[in-house]
């Protein structure tokens, strides 16, 4: 794989972990307002499992910003090592893709 396609794919790679973290946010917040509407039904096996599940939640939240931040210091090393900005420069001039 070029560095360039290779670069390309750690960008996709980036987007999608962000992806996650979004899904993973939205999966919380569902829970959160679920937990509110039991507040008032007052169910209390709802409530034990609510609970656990936003902390489950909470913790897999936690570990994909981490993935994130360490893919992310990857990448941007990846990207001053290999000169991506000029690699691209040189692909507009060649017009090739």
């Amino acid at each position: 794989m070029d560095t360039l396609k290779k670069f390309e794919l750690m960008e996709k790679i980036g987007r999608e972990l962000e992806d996650l973290k979004h899904s993973q946010t939205a999966v919380i917040q569902k829970i959160g307002k679920i937990e509110v509407d039991n507040m008032e039904l007052n169910n209390k096996k709802l409530e034990d499992k609510l609970g656990v599940m936003h902390q489950s939640a909470a913790d897999i939240l936690d570990s994909i910003a981490l993935v994130f931040e360490n893919f992310e210091e990857v990448k941007s090393k990846f990207e001053g090592k290999n000169n991506i900005e000029g690699l691209r420069a040189q692909e507009a001039i060649n017009g090739t893709k």
